[in-house]
C-alpha cells in the first residue's frame, strides 16, 4: 500500500514537471515565460498593430453634401458651388403678348389729306385756285395759318390779307396766300423753296424774262410767257416765287 502511494506521487510530480502551468511562469528563473507555439514570433522590439476592419479605408467615398432649403450658398470648392459657378442664372424671357382685343381699333397709315395734284406741285395747284378759293377753302386744305399780314397796294394802302401756311406736301418751306379784301377771293400765291437756284428756274421755265433790281442786292425776274415772278438773292438763290 505504501509502495502504491509512492509511485502515484512520483508520477504526479513528473507530470507537473513536464506539462507545467501558467502559474509556474513566475517561478521560472530569470523571469522567463513559456512560449506559445500558436502565437506569431516577435519581429524586432514590437509587433505591427492590427487595424480593425471598421477603421480601414472604405472601398468607395460615401461623403455627401446636402443643401437644406433656405440655406446659404455652399462653401467654395464643393460640388454644388462648382455647378452654380459654371451654370449662369436663367434670364427671364419677355412677358407673353396680351390676347387680341376685338374692340381695339387698328391704326393704318392713310392716304394724304390733299389731292394728288397738290402733292405733285403745291404752288401750281394753289395758283389754279386763284379767283376761286376763299379763306375758308384754304384753311380746310392747309390747316390753320401760322400768321397773317396785310397786303399793300402800289399806293401804300392796305387792300388785302396774306395768310402764311405750312406746305403739307413739304415741297416748299412755306406758302403764302393773298386774299383780296374787297372780293375775299385768292389773288396771289407766294411759295418759298427750301433750296432752289435761278439756274434751276431757267431750266424749268426758260429765260424769257424782264429783269429789275431790288433792294439788298437782290434781283427781280418777271416771266413774260408765264404768270410767274422770281426773287433771287445776290448769290443766285431763289428767295420766293410769285404766282398770279
Amino acid at each position: 500500500m505504501r509502495f502504491t502511494r509512492l509511485v502515484s506521487a512520483a508520477l504526479l510530480a513528473g507530470g507537473l514537471a513536464l506539462g507545467g502551468s501558467p502559474a509556474d511562469d513566475s517561478a521560472k528563473p530569470n523571469g522567463s515565460k513559456s512560449v506559445n507555439p500558436a502565437a506569431p514570433a516577435e519581429q524586432g522590439s514590437k509587433a505591427t498593430p492590427t487595424v480593425p476592419p471598421v477603421l480601414q479605408t472604405p472601398e468607395r467615398d460615401d461623403t455627401t453634401f446636402v443643401v437644406l432649403p433656405g440655406a446659404s450658398n455652399p462653401p467654395q470648392g464643393t460640388p454644388a458651388a462648382t455647378e452654380n459657378a459654371a451654370t449662369p442664372p436663367e434670364t427671364p424671357g419677355p412677358p407673353p403678348l396680351p390676347p387680341p382685343d376685338p374692340e381695339r381699333p387698328l391704326l393704318h397709315r392713310g392716304e394724304p389729306a390733299y389731292p394728288a395734284e397738290f402733292g405733285e406741285e403745291s404752288a401750281i395747284f394753289c395758283q389754279d385756285q386763284i379767283g376761286v378759293w376763299m379763306e375758308g377753302d384754304a384753311i380746310s386744305l392747309l390747316g390753320e395759318p401760322k400768321h397773317r399780314r396785310p397786303s399793300m397796294s402800289d399806293e401804300g394802302t392796305e387792300n388785302g390779307d396774306i395768310l402764311a401756311f405750312s406746305d403739307p406736301s413739304s415741297r416748299y418751306r412755306e406758302i403764302e396766300l393773298d386774299f383780296d379784301r374787297e372780293t375775299g377771293t385768292l389773288r396771289t400765291v407766294f411759295a418759298y423753296p427750301w433750296k432752289m437756284t435761278w439756274l434751276e428756274c431757267r431750266k424749268v421755265w426758260g429765260t424769257h424774262v424782264s429783269v429789275a433790281d431790288a433792294d439788298k442786292g437782290r434781283t427781280f425776274y418777271s416771266y413774260l410767257d408765264h404768270r410767274l415772278d422770281v426773287l433771287v438773292d445776290s448769290g443766285g438763290k431763289v428767295i420766293s416765287l410769285g404766282l398770279y
